[in-house]
């Protein structure tokens, strides 16, 4: 389902797609986190995303304009994941919220993989 706000001019309909492509990028500006993750289900191999496809470690789902956002990230070796995770969800939390006027009802995130940073 997309996200639909109604104003006097008209209706705005968001897509998942751009919402999951700007959470991915607000997610990979926090301290800790090397990039998104996919994961292939043949192999079980965990593949770094980067550049434009870090929405494909992103899952967003809408319900009653209500946002629900699952991470696929991997993190830097040697910091703390709750750290990382309590920085990732109060930082997406309110750039989504900011820039979708919708509120973010939950944050998952699944840690993939550990990166030593370059």
């Amino acid at each position: 389902m997309k996200g639909r706000m109604s104003t006097e001019n008209g209706d705005i309909i968001v897509d998942n797609e751009v919402i999951a492509q700007y959470a991915g990028l607000s997610a990979v500006e926090c301290f800790g986190i090397v990039g998104m993750a996919t994961v292939s289900v043949k192999d079980g191999l965990v593949k770094l995303l980067r550049g434009d496809s870090v929405s494909k470690g992103v899952n967003v789902s809408i319900e009653s304009n209500r946002i629900s956002i699952d991470f696929h990230i991997i993190v830097a070796y040697g910091v703390s994941i709750s750290v990382v995770a309590d920085n990732l969800v109060s930082t997406v939390r309110y750039k989504i919220e900011e820039f979708t006027g919708m509120p973010v009802e939950c944050i998952n995130i699944f840690v993939e993989g550990v990166r030593v940073m370059d």
